[in-house]
Protein backbone atom coordinates (compact mmCIF):
# COMPACT_ATOMS: atom_id res chain seq x y z
CA UNK A 1 0.00 0.00 0.00
CA UNK A 2 2.57 2.22 0.98
CA UNK A 3 4.57 2.08 -2.43
CA UNK A 4 1.45 2.32 -4.38
CA UNK A 5 0.72 5.66 -2.82
CA UNK A 6 4.62 6.65 -3.13
CA UNK A 7 3.98 5.66 -7.11
CA UNK A 8 1.13 7.73 -7.54
CA UNK A 9 2.45 10.92 -5.76
CA UNK A 10 5.66 10.54 -7.88
CA UNK A 11 3.23 10.63 -11.16
CA UNK A 12 1.35 13.59 -9.71
CA UNK A 13 4.89 15.77 -9.34
CA UNK A 14 6.23 14.98 -12.55
CA UNK A 15 2.68 16.04 -14.20
CA UNK A 16 2.98 18.99 -12.46
CA UNK A 17 6.69 19.46 -13.81
CA UNK A 18 5.76 18.42 -17.28
CA UNK A 19 2.77 21.06 -17.21
CA UNK A 20 4.94 24.15 -15.96
CA UNK A 21 7.50 23.00 -19.01
CA UNK A 22 5.07 23.54 -21.31
CA UNK A 23 3.10 26.56 -20.37
CA UNK A 24 6.97 28.32 -20.44
CA UNK A 25 6.78 27.35 -23.77
CA UNK A 26 3.81 28.15 -24.79
CA UNK A 27 4.34 31.51 -22.89
CA UNK A 28 7.70 32.26 -23.95
CA UNK A 29 6.60 31.59 -27.94
CA UNK A 30 3.54 33.91 -27.69
CA UNK A 31 5.74 36.58 -26.62
CA UNK A 32 8.15 36.16 -29.29
CA UNK A 33 6.02 35.77 -31.92
CA UNK A 34 3.67 38.88 -31.01
CA UNK A 35 7.14 40.59 -31.56
CA UNK A 36 8.00 39.21 -34.49
CA UNK A 37 4.48 40.38 -35.81
CA UNK A 38 5.36 44.36 -34.37
CA UNK A 39 8.39 43.94 -36.49
CA UNK A 40 6.78 42.76 -39.47
CA UNK A 41 4.22 45.80 -39.09
CA UNK A 42 7.56 48.02 -38.39
CA UNK A 43 9.48 46.90 -41.54
CA UNK A 44 6.42 47.49 -43.21
CA UNK A 45 5.45 51.09 -42.53
CA UNK A 46 10.09 52.13 -42.65
CA UNK A 47 10.20 50.51 -46.16
CA UNK A 48 9.37 50.12 -49.60
CA UNK A 49 7.36 46.96 -50.70
CA UNK A 50 9.63 45.36 -52.39
CA UNK A 51 12.25 46.02 -49.46
CA UNK A 52 9.81 44.87 -46.20
CA UNK A 53 9.69 41.89 -48.16
CA UNK A 54 12.88 41.12 -48.43
CA UNK A 55 13.83 41.89 -44.76
CA UNK A 56 10.93 39.70 -43.19
CA UNK A 57 12.27 37.04 -45.74
CA UNK A 58 15.70 37.61 -44.54
CA UNK A 59 14.49 37.79 -40.73
CA UNK A 60 12.40 34.20 -40.96
CA UNK A 61 15.56 32.31 -42.64
CA UNK A 62 18.20 34.59 -39.63
CA UNK A 63 16.10 33.06 -37.30
CA UNK A 64 15.63 29.14 -38.92
CA UNK A 65 19.53 29.40 -39.49
CA UNK A 66 19.78 30.89 -35.57
CA UNK A 67 22.02 33.55 -36.79
CA UNK A 68 20.74 37.19 -35.90
CA UNK A 69 23.56 38.80 -37.49
CA UNK A 70 22.22 37.82 -41.02
CA UNK A 71 19.47 39.92 -40.51
CA UNK A 72 21.23 42.77 -39.36
CA UNK A 73 23.41 42.88 -41.86
CA UNK A 74 20.47 43.33 -44.16
CA UNK A 75 19.24 46.16 -42.03
CA UNK A 76 22.39 48.07 -42.42
CA UNK A 77 21.98 47.43 -46.47
CA UNK A 78 19.29 48.53 -46.55
CA UNK A 79 19.83 51.59 -44.68
CA UNK A 80 22.55 52.08 -46.59
CA UNK A 81 20.46 52.40 -50.37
Amino acid sequence: MQRKTKSILDELSSMHISRDKNHLVESRANNIIQSAINIFEQIDSLYTREQAEDLQRKFVNAIKSRDPSKFARSVRRKDED
